[in-house]
This record gives C-alpha cells, structure tokens and sequence, in this order.
C-alpha cells in the first residue's frame, strides 16, 4: 500500500510538473522614430546597398571594413579577428555562458550517487541514565547509491534553463559587440596613423619650400636686395616648420603601438610602413531607424536580460509555492566482509517530502520585489541603449554632412592661399613686398593645407564611427539558436579563435 501510494504521489507530481507562474516574456516597447533626422529621402531609396546579408553558410556577413578598399587594412582587421585577446575573452565568456544551460539544464533529471562507506563503531560504557557493561566494538560496510530529484512543479527548473539560454544569446552579442567595437578602433587608429603620415608628407614638402625660401633671401641679402631681417624671418618660419613636421612622429608612434596591442603583438615587433591617407569616405546609407535594432549587437544584447530578468521572475514566484522531493537509497550493508553483499544485506528505502515555506520574514517576498526591480532596470537599460544607437547615428550623420560642406569649403581655401602666396613671394622678388607678406601667405597655406588634411580624417572616421552605430555587418538573426546542452543550432556568430 505504501508503494501505491508513492506511486500516486509521484504521478500527480508528474502531471503538474510544466506549470509555470510568473508573466510571460513580451518584448518592451522602445522610443521609435520614422526616419533618422539628418538622413534625406535619397539616403532611404539607395539604403537596399548596404544591408547586411542575411546569415547563410557561404556568405561572408562581417567584413564591413571592406567598403573602404584599403588591402593593408582588410588585412590587419583579418589579423585582429584571430589575434586580439581582448575577443579571446569575450569568447570565452560566450563558452562559460552555454555551459551554464547544461549546469541548469542538470537539475531536470534525477541526481544519482553512489559511495562505499568503512567503519568500526565502539559505543561508551557511559549512556545517559545507565551504564552499558563491556560495549563491544561493530562493523559496517555499506555499499550505497541514493537518488534525489525535485519535481519542477512551478516551472522553476525550465525557467532556469531558459534563463541561462538567453544569457548566453546575450553573452554572444556581446561577443559580437566586442568585434564590432574592436574593429572600430583598428580602423580608426589606422587613419589616424595614414593622416599623420600625409600631414608627414605636407610638412616635408613644406620644409623644403621653405629651404629654398631660405636660399633665396641669403641670395637677395648677398646682392643686397633684402635686409638681414628677410633671412632671419625665413630661418626662424623653417625652424619652426621642422619643429612641426617633427612632432607628427610623436602621436603616429602612438597609433602604431595601439594597431599592435589590438593585433596581440608587441609594439617592437610591429611596423607599419608611411603611406598617406587617400582614401575616399565610402558614403553608408543609414537605413531606417528599424533596423538599428536588427543591427546593433548591444541592443540585442539589452533585449535578450530583460528576457532573462522576465525568467527570473518566475523562479522568484514559484518559491511561493510547495516543492516536492523525490528521494530514494539502496545498497548493502553488513558487519564484514563475509556478510557485507548478499540478499539479506539489502537495504532500500523510498520517499517523498512536500515543502510549502509558511513564514521567513519575508525573504520570498524580499527576492520576488528584487526580480521585478531588476526587470525594470533591465527595460530601461534597454530603451535607453536604444536612444543612445539613435544619438550616435544622428550625431555621425550630422557630422558627415557639415563635413562634406566643410571639406568643399577648404579645398577653395586651400587653393586661394597656394594663389595668394604664389603673388606674394613674386611680388617679394620684384621688390614690390616685404618678406613678412611671404611668411604671413607661407603660414596660411599650410594651415589651410593641415586643415584640409585634418577634415579627410574626420570624414573617414565619422564614416567608420557610423558603421559602428549602425551594427556593421552584423544581424540579429546571428544570434546563436542554442539548443538544451547549450550548442548553437542554425545560424551562429563567428567566434575568435
């Protein structure tokens, strides 16, 4: 009749074993907008040529530095991919996250142990309210294997499955995040490292200009046609320009070591060779504001904990309720050796116990308010990874748009400054000027020069920074379908290596 029993008990358990309290999961709404306010309607028609391609086997998704046509730079990001430590981390992470489903996943099933046990037992001659004359030492051996298994009546277990799933979803754009960002800083740190090279080559090519400058006021002062005052003017405007193409050396040093850090080198064993910048901002359309949030592995990583605090809710609330326990032990035991395994050594014993918490000052209720504040957190950190993907692509929109208007701008400065120091040097030599018209021409062009430089590298970084706010190549379709041992299934993010 006891086994009957049991048996009941445990059916029951079983039937209700799926039920899940807590809410289900829906995705909060987040602050939207029906177009980007600097894109134009242009920018949304031709937006089809720089979707990501949807994940596939055979389809290289994530290259978006490609779109700038530089070989040395598709290969340092090729290089970053497989050597930076910091995604070898982030990596990492992603393994210690699939590895929780399979921790949680564990307490779906029976925990089953087994366990020899040795020992000699003598009692005291001293009990409590009598003396035992002459206690005589025991034997046991115990063979052993016990069983234990919480029934998931509430939905407790699966919810902590589910949870972990979407942790290590979330682990993985984060992963993703880590490439998108580190590829990022390459490629700005190598246009960096090109503009200062061509602000390197402006300035040896000025510091050229300005020794035949130099020659020449020597010359007019030994024909005595210029004061001793003109040579000084010009040996101090070259020392000051050798100063200046000297000190470009000091922040392109900078980039390089930084390039090697982000390539798992040492910054001794690395060396880029000068070239300088020329390459054209490869023009991104933005899309539409929905997309940001297929394209930016932050925000899928945002989304999927505030799925994963939703789970936790319910596990808080199923505390609320009774759990049951199944518990079994089986095994030998005997005096010695001799009688240790054999029919009549058989122990066995079967079990249930049904707990239902009835007062703990307020604990359950303490740990359910604080699932539901760490929700809200959650859908905040949400919503506001989404208006903070809004600003940055605005504000690199903004930016390529004056900037185009600026760098129109400068190169007519730069052209009526090289115009403007052409007439005065002439006029210089016809004895119409003073070498101070000369200096003062020299320093505007060259300003003018380094400006126009310095715009081509913020276009190109505003460029790459708007790839970044868009999500790159990425997709969120990427995110890795984890089965319940916590393997991806279906489309799965590239991991380093």
């Amino acid at each position: 009749m006891r086994l009957v029993d049991w048996g009941l008990a445990a059916t029951v358990g079983l039937l209700l074993a799926g039920c899940k309290v807590g809410p289900d999961y829906k995705t909060p709404p987040v602050p939207m907008t029906e177009r980007f306010k600097e894109a134009t309607p242009a920018d949304y028609k031709t937006a089809g040529t720089w979707r990501p391609a949807q994940p596939s086997d055979h389809t290289d998704r994530g290259k978006w530095w490609e779109i700038f046509g530089d070989p040395v730079l598709n290969r340092l990001e090729d290089e970053l991919t497989v050597s930076n430590q910091t995604l070898k981390q982030s990596e990492a992470r992603f393994r210690e996250a699939r590895a929780m489903i399979r921790f949680q996943r564990a307490a779906e099933f029976p925990s089953i142990s087994t366990g020899v046990d040795a020992a000699s037992v003598r009692s005291s001659s001293h009990q409590p309210y009598f003396q035992l004359p002459n206690p005589q030492p025991l034997g046991q051996l115990r063979l052993h294997f016990d069983l234990d298994y919480e029934i998931d009546l509430w939905g407790k277990i699966g919810r902590s499955v589910e949870a972990a799933r979407e942790e290590a979803q979330a682990t993985a754009a984060d992963l993703e995040t880590a490439s998108l960002s580190l590829h990022a800083e390459l490629a700005l740190d190598y246009i960096e490292v090109r503009a200062a090279d061509a602000q390197q080559r402006l300035l040896d090519d000025t510091v050229k200009a300005y020794e035949y400058a130099l020659r020449l006021t020597r010359n007019r002062l030994a024909g005595g046609y210029a004061p001793e005052s003109d040579v000084l003017q010009a040996q101090t405007q070259l020392d000051t320009t050798r100063v200046q193409a000297t000190d470009v050396g000091v922040l392109r040093s900078q980039f390089e070591h930084a390039i090697a850090v982000l390539m798992g080198q040492p910054p001794a064993n690395f060396t880029l060779p000068p070239v300088p910048l020329n390459l054209k901002p490869p023009g991104v359309p933005p899309g539409i504001p929905s997309e940001l949030l297929q394209r930016r592995p932050d925000i899928a990583a945002a989304e999927r904990r505030v799925a994963e605090a939703n789970e936790q809710i319910g596990i808080a609330e199923a505390a609320f309720y009774p759990s049951l326990n199944l518990a079994a032990a089986s095994g030998f035991l005997g005096t010695n050796s001799v009688n240790w395994i054999g029919w009549p050594s058989l122990f066995w014993a079967v079990g249930t116990s049904l707990t239902q918490p009835l007062f703990d000052g307020g604990r359950i209720r303490a740990q359910s308010d604080q699932t539901r504040a760490a929700y809200d957190a959650n859908v905040a950190f949400y919503r506001q990874t989404t208006l903070t993907a809004f600003q940055e692509v605005e504000d690199n929109l903004s930016a390529l748009r004056i900037l185009g208007q600026e760098a129109k701008q400068q190169r007519a400065a730069v052209d009526s400054s090289g115009r403007s120091l052409r007439t005065f040097t002439n006029r210089y030599v016809g004895g119409e000027d003073t070498y101070l018209e000369v200096i003062t021409a020299q320093t505007i062009a060259l300003q003018n020069q380094r400006n126009d430089v310095d715009i081509a590298r913020r276009r190109m970084e505003a460029d790459i920074l708007l790839v970044k706010a868009l999500g790159g190549g990425w997709d969120v379709a990427q995110l890795p379908k984890l089965d319940e041992r916590g393997f991806p299934r279906g489309a799965v993010v590239p991991l380093a290596h």
